[in-house]
């Protein structure tokens, strides 16, 4: 099916333009098409701008095995109207994927149930050298370097070490020490404050337990992606990347600080734990830099109910992908960041980092994962509106201005007008790691 999609402003690697874009099937084949065009669909866009699909490649669906939580159909219709085209999961379901077989039938049950595009990490034990060795068809390794479930914590140096010397994936990692933690939690033993877990899980602990990764990284010549930045003071470590780091942040961490556990409590309960209202500005200042590349959710929920649990028997983690990109355009309509900033750390950057093969932009040859979004457009985005299957947000309330109205997916509609297109599903991600990542 041939899409002409005109009047549109566009979102295009070397900048903002007002050009038509033409898809064919599952790839964009011209830009600046004539509006006379032949298609099969005509899509008058004027007043709108077209940005590539949003690459999320921090994401948790819980599928297998935590599905009352959420799962992939329910998660990925989420996509669809946030404008996410692509996800990246996450190893610690139930079981943990630390096979190349775990992996692989990850990707075949996406194959029936996930309505946009997928990809799945393997996950780093003490013991699965050989397994990461193995694994294809994958973004990479990820390494829990503090708390996790099952066997997935990897905290010895020797297995670290291991890991970083004999495998060639690009690594990324969850970077909280657990000796502090475990320490700040005797301090703090008994404690019922939700405050205390931004003390338990404290600057030191993702600090320490950053600088000792990305020491791994360049000692091992090893391709780092540094996981949900949360501290204003990891910043300095990412200025030597040597070509080989990358790192991230997350909304929560953008625009929550311990000033709102007074009014929301432990919704926004996270590990890394949320920080000041400091590390706020100065992580946003980080992606104006570019000393962190990327935007990406960790979207990670669990039920109202479980959330509401006094702490600390309440679990960290929260659902994000619906509202992300409207948390971010909102940022564009403040004045705080352009559009391409934006599709900058939120398509583009993500596809170079993992070596994605022909995602993250608007150019000819490039797969026809779209997002067309409406700048004016305010809505105030409310918990029984959510289509991820935990049902709420810590955003509940807020008004925010610039949405998605439409998402193409391989070319096909999955959101439209309110509405997710269930007639297909995504496509398996291609990763091609000669490229060698964000800096090449």
């Amino acid at each position: 099916m041939k899409t002409l999609i005109k009047n549109a402003t566009v979102v295009l690697p070397s900048g903002i333009a007002e050009v038509s874009v033409l898809t064919d099937g599952t790839k964009i084949v011209d830009i600046d098409a004539a509006i006379q065009t032949e298609a099969d669909e005509v899509v008058d866009a004027t007043g709108l701008h077209l940005l590539p699909g949003i690459v999320d490649d921090q994401v948790h669906f819980r599928e297998p095995g935590l599905t009352h939580k959420e799962d992939l159909a329910h998660a990925s219709r989420a996509c669809a109207k946030g404008g996410v085209t692509t996800f990246l999961e996450m190893p610690n379901t139930k079981p943990n994927t630390i096979t190349v077989d775990a992996l692989h039938d990850k990707l075949e049950m996406a194959s029936t149930r996930s309505f946009v595009n997928y990809g799945f990490y393997i996950g780093a034990t003490p013991d699965n050298v050989e397994e990461l060795a193995a694994a294809q068809r994958t973004p990479g390794i990820k390494i829990f370097i503090g708390s996790s479930t099952g066997n997935l914590l990897v905290d010895e140096q020797a297995a670290l070490e291991r890991i970083f010397a004999e495998t060639t994936l690009p690594i990324t990692a969850h970077c909280e020490d657990e000796t502090t933690v475990r320490a700040n939690k005797e301090r703090f033993a008994g404690t019922t404050d939700i405050h205390d877990h931004s003390r338990i899980r404290d600057y030191e602990a993702a600090y320490i337990a950053t600088k000792r990764a990305v020491d791994l990284s360049h000692r091992h010549n090893h391709r780092f992606h540094v996981l949900h930045v949360s501290t204003g003071a990891e910043v300095e470590l990412f200025q030597d990347h040597r070509g080989l780091l990358t790192a991230e942040a997350c909304p929560h961490h953008l625009f929550f600080n311990v000033d709102d556990y007074d009014r929301l409590g432990s919704l926004i309960q996270m590990n890394p734990s949320i920080k000041a209202k400091e590390d706020n500005t100065q992580l946003w200042q980080a992606l104006l830099d570019n000393k962190i590349q990327v935007i990406a959710t960790d979207h990670a929920p669990h039920t109202l109910e479980e959330k509401q649990q006094p702490y600390p028997q309440s679990p960290s983690g929260l659902p994000a992908v619906e509202n992300s990109l409207a948390l971010i355009l909102n940022q564009v309509n403040q004045g705080n960041c352009t559009l391409e900033q934006v599709a900058g750390w939120m398509c583009d950057a993500p596809a170079r980092t993992w070596d994605m093969v022909d995602k993250g932009r608007i150019e000819v040859g490039y797969d026809a994962d779209l997002v067309l979004v409406d700048m004016t457009l305010k809505q105030t985005v409310h918990n029984e509106d959510q289509l991820t299957k935990s049902g709420w947000t810590p955003w509940h309330g807020e008004t925010l201005q610039g949405w998605a109205v439409r998402t193409w997916c391989m070319g096909h509609t999955v959101y439209r007008e309110g509405q997710v297109d269930e007639s297909r599903y995504g496509s398996e991600v291609q990763f091609d790691h000669t490229r060698g990542g964000y800096w090449a």
